[in-house]
């Protein structure tokens, strides 16, 4: 799984290493519920950040130094990340969105929810959501509608 990963990355000139710090990313995921309060831009940045910080330069992203980091590098204002994450805020949103992928026997990373209908699980090749778009649109008669879920 780790050499196709690495070779996946490196045509797409992302230089994954494996050497990062596991352990409970409850405050990344705070981190990141932070950024979506500014916008779905900075909230990408923000995943953005904290894959480069572990995935390319293997560091720990339970650390409130590597959060920080991660955090002023995606736009935000450093006395608002420490602010955020000394009092809680986000964990409620963090916590109900583990409920829900236990409720939906979702049991790894990542994993996409697309208009509530269909799911795709792990790390897959482009084709695999252009196909399941095509599916998508062939299933609706080709109208656009709405579409809305959580990414984890």
């Amino acid at each position: 799984m780790f050499q196709r990963l690495a070779q996946l990355g490196q045509s797409d000139g992302i230089a994954f290493k494996f050497g990062g710090k596991t352990g409970n990313t409850r405050d990344s995921h705070r981190l990141v519920q932070l950024g979506k309060t500014k916008s779905p831009a900075v909230q990408t940045r923000v995943i953005e950040e904290l894959f480069a910080a572990y995935f390319e330069n293997e560091k720990d992203i339970t650390s409130r130094e590597t959060l920080l980091d991660a955090g002023t590098k995606a736009g935000l204002d450093a006395a608002e990340v420490k602010t955020w994450l000394d009092s809680g805020k986000g964990g409620p949103e963090v916590d109900r969105e583990v409920q829900d992928a236990y409720e939906q026997s979702i049991s790894g990373v990542p994993n996409f929810t697309i208009q509530d209908r269909f799911e795709i699980g792990g790390a897959q090749e482009p084709s695999a959501f252009v196909q399941l778009f095509e599916r998508i649109k062939k299933q609706d008669g080709g109208s656009s509608k709405s579409q809305s879920g959580e990414t984890c």
